[in-house]
């Protein structure tokens, strides 16, 4: 008598039964619906996109060519300077290219400053830079002091206000060791420095707001969550379906 034997193996893509073939076929459809509109809502972003600069960068255009030959009225520079610390102030720079600008900005905001502030000056942003490197604590009165003492002056020379992010920022921007004339060689880096962080990819798609958020935002952010949560039960709901007209019953031991 011949030993009755049972083959288990499953195969997905090789249905045996009718409810294996709709299961298949049912994961394949919901499969490419979320592979849609996942890739395909990030492809198009990238056929429709276009880069469009940000206002810190049309202006950086506008003065560029004078601070490169090296002829920058005061207020050219003041717009270049405003412009950079638009870039220092992003999250995200690298620590190359903050050094870089950071010697632009430190060498035009030197030729900024009359001459009888700049020994002074230099000598307070050397005690600024010991004492932050000696920082254990932000309460520290004397680091406070001297980041308060240059962020005044540095307001009155880029003429903003004195609690803006220009000013806060530019005591910790500003290099002692390149507080000397501005040389135009030292701009080479410059341009594709200002271009990397100051211009982005933008589209309409981009700039809708949508419940009062970016569209692409809301679309990755909310709307695919909720897509994936409804194919789940879409899919649930598809089985059981199923389960019904083949007449498949679920049987539960207490």
């Amino acid at each position: 008598m011949e030993k009755e034997t049972h083959d288990y193996n499953i195969s997905f893509f090789k249905p045996t039964t009718e409810l294996a073939r709709i299961n298949r076929n049912l994961a394949i459809k919901l499969l490419l619906i979320w592979a849609v509109s996942v890739f395909g809502f990030h492809f198009l972003l990238r056929i429709i996109e276009e880069p469009t600069p940000e206002p810190a960068y049309i202006a950086y255009e506008e003065v560029w060519p004078a601070i490169q030959s090296g002829e920058a009225s005061l207020e050219e520079k003041r717009v270049f300077l405003n412009s950079s610390l638009s870039v220092l102030g992003k999250l995200l720079i690298s620590p190359t290219d903050q050094a870089r600008l950071d010697a632009v900005v430190s060498r035009l905001f030197f030729e900024m400053l009359p001459e009888e502030m700049r020994p002074g000056f230099i000598q307070k942003l050397r005690q600024f830079e010991a004492s932050r490197a000696a920082l254990t604590n932000l309460q520290d009165a004397e680091y406070n002091t001297l980041k308060d003492e240059i962020r005044v002056v540095a307001a009155e020379i880029l003429v903003v206000e004195e609690y803006s992010l220009q000013a806060e920022l530019i005591p910790f921007e500003l290099l002692s060791s390149e507080m000397k004339p501005f040389e135009p060689a030292l701009t080479q880096d410059v341009p594709g420095i200002m271009a990397k962080y100051l211009i982005h990819n933008q589209s309409f798609l981009t700039d809708w707001k949508f419940l009062g958020f970016p569209f692409h935002y809301f679309y990755t952010a909310v709307f695919l969550l909720v897509l994936f949560i409804g194919l789940c039960w879409y899919y649930c709901f598809r089985t059981d379906r199923v389960h019904k007209r083949l007449g498949i019953v679920e049987i539960y031991e207490l």
